[in-house]
């Protein structure tokens, strides 16, 4: 019997969207982990001015088994809390929490020019899988060859240090490129002068 004998081997190729993030700089360990803690402070501080952190006694639930549903309850609200806060900001901070901002450190997302808020959401409830096993998902950083927690590779984005850009590399959009093109007399037709 004859076999096919087409070719069978797997052709990986980068995306456009890598070749244009290759030999960006990362975000040191320690930048990652300041803007961590600005952006945990803050969200205990919008608690205490909220008063989100209050206990809610419930005269009908006695025992300690009511403590526990009552604490129990709490948590979930506070990470729920958590969650949106870092969503939300890092989605509407275009890839930067306050605490990024700060740190000067920025998440770009691997496969879109900006982050979807799916990727937001992923990322934001992988701090959580970071945090399995004593914080090992954290320190995964210093194993992976792109520096890559485990809340980064669940959410398939990277962190960059704004602060060490190399000369001629940046991240644009596709209206700042347009722009650019125009400016120098490039013809999208064309794509010369």
């Amino acid at each position: 019997m004859k076999r096919w004998r087409g070719e069978r081997a797997f052709h990986a190729h980068e995306s456009a969207r890598m070749d244009a993030l290759n030999g960006l700089p990362l975000a040191s360990f320690w930048r990652r982990a300041w803007a961590i803690v600005i952006d945990l402070l803050l969200v205990a501080i919008f608690r205490a001015v909220f008063h989100l952190n209050g206990h809610h006694e419930n005269e009908a639930v006695k025992g300690s088994m009511g403590w526990f549903l009552i604490e129990g309850e709490e948590t979930v609200r506070h990470l729920i809390e958590s969650t949106l806060y870092f969503a939300v900001a890092l989605k509407l901070g275009k890839g930067q929490t306050i605490g990024k901002w700060l740190m000067k450190i920025k998440v770009v997302s691997l496969m879109h020019e900006s982050l979807t808020w799916w990727q937001s959401i992923e990322r934001a409830l992988g701090y959580g899988a970071s945090l399995l096993e004593g914080g090992f998902g954290f320190l995964q950083y210093y194993i992976h060859q792109n520096r890559m927690c485990v809340h980064d590779r669940i959410a398939e984005t990277i962190v960059i240090d704004l602060q060490r850009s190399r000369v001629g590399h940046a991240i644009h959009t596709d209206e700042e490129e347009l722009a650019y093109e125009a400016s120098e007399g490039i013809t999208p037709e064309t794509g010369i002068e």
